[in-house]
Parts: C-alpha cells; structure tokens; sequence
C-alpha cells in the first residue's frame, strides 16, 4: 500500500519559486511511476509532469518545460518538483501520483494512488 503526502505549497509572487515534495509512506517499485497533477478551480485535472522510479524516464506538460524540474530521491521514497518562473496561471492544487506500471502516462484515471494535494498561489 502507498500513501502520498504532498507539501511545499503556498503563496508566492509571480517570477517566483516552489519546490513541492511528496513523500511515500510505502516503498516505490522500480517499474512504478511518480506523477505531479495540478487542478484549478473549475478545471480539469491536469498532467504537469512524471517520472519512472527506475530508468528516470521523465515527462513534462508543455506549459511547464524550461521551468518546472522533476526529481526523485531513491532511499528517501519522494519525489520533488521544482516550479521556477511561476505565473498566475500555475495557481491550482497540485496532486501526486503513483501508477503501478512502468509506462509513463499523462491520464489521471491510469494512476492508483494520490495525495491530498497542496494549494499553489501565485499572485500577479
């Protein structure tokens, strides 16, 4: 069993910068895959970025490439994420996620286990 504990979040202005952990209380399989998810108000759960345990295959959103950086700490079971330059339109609750599978998906359904998630809000 995996449970996801996200922090790191807050109030920040606008160009600056968050780094967002979420910790494992169960142990990350080398083929699982360790995802951040965002939500805004009235909006759709999205895929910001994802990282297999094992191997390092990592994916990034679009909207987040050049800013955001995904990382993993092995021995600690957590998984980070650097958001620099943020923008008022980064402002959403961000979720982790652990898919026990080794393909690295964008979809939130493919994943199995989620945290609470931590509000990010950056002010214009």
């Amino acid at each position: 069993q995996v449970q996801l504990v996200e922090s790191g979040g807050g109030l920040v202005q606008a160009g600056g910068s968050l780094r967002l952990s979420c910790a494992s209380s169960g142990r990350i399989f080398g083929d699982y895959v360790m995802a951040w998810f965002r939500q805004a108000p009235g909006k759709e759960r999205d895929f910001v970025s994802g990282i297999r345990w094992y191997g390092g295959n990592i994916a990034y959103a679009d909207s987040v490439k050049g800013r955001f950086t995904i990382s993993r700490d092995n021995a600690e079971n957590t998984v980070y994420l650097q958001m620099n330059s943020l923008s008022p339109e980064d402002t959403a609750i961000y979720y982790c996620a652990c898919r026990r599978s080794w393909d690295l998906q964008a979809t939130p359904s493919g994943y199995d286990y989620w945290g609470q998630g931590t509000q990010v809000t950056v002010s214009s």
